[in-house]
């Protein structure tokens, strides 16, 4: 009898659980402070605690998945 394959590895890491949690920190600031420069934003949910990069990646993200648009102002807004 051949022993079983391992399972294969989870598409979703803790890290990728974790810039969900960022996302959510995002929108939830921009819903209770209305839109804001992405500097102002950062302020906010205080990203200099962040890891390296962090808060533009969740930013990222939040934009292309359609939670966050840019507005022509420079501010950004959730959705």
């Amino acid at each position: 009898m051949t022993p079983m394959p391992p399972p294969k590895a989870s598409t979703e890491g803790p890290r990728d659980r974790h810039v969900h949690h960022e996302i959510g920190q995002l929108v939830r600031a921009l819903q209770g402070q209305g839109p804001q420069r992405p500097e102002e934003l950062a302020a906010l949910v205080g990203s200099d605690y962040w890891e390296s990069n962090r808060f533009d990646r969740a930013l990222a993200l939040a934009v292309s998945d359609g939670l966050i648009t840019r507005r022509g102002d420079g501010r950004v807004a959730a959705i």
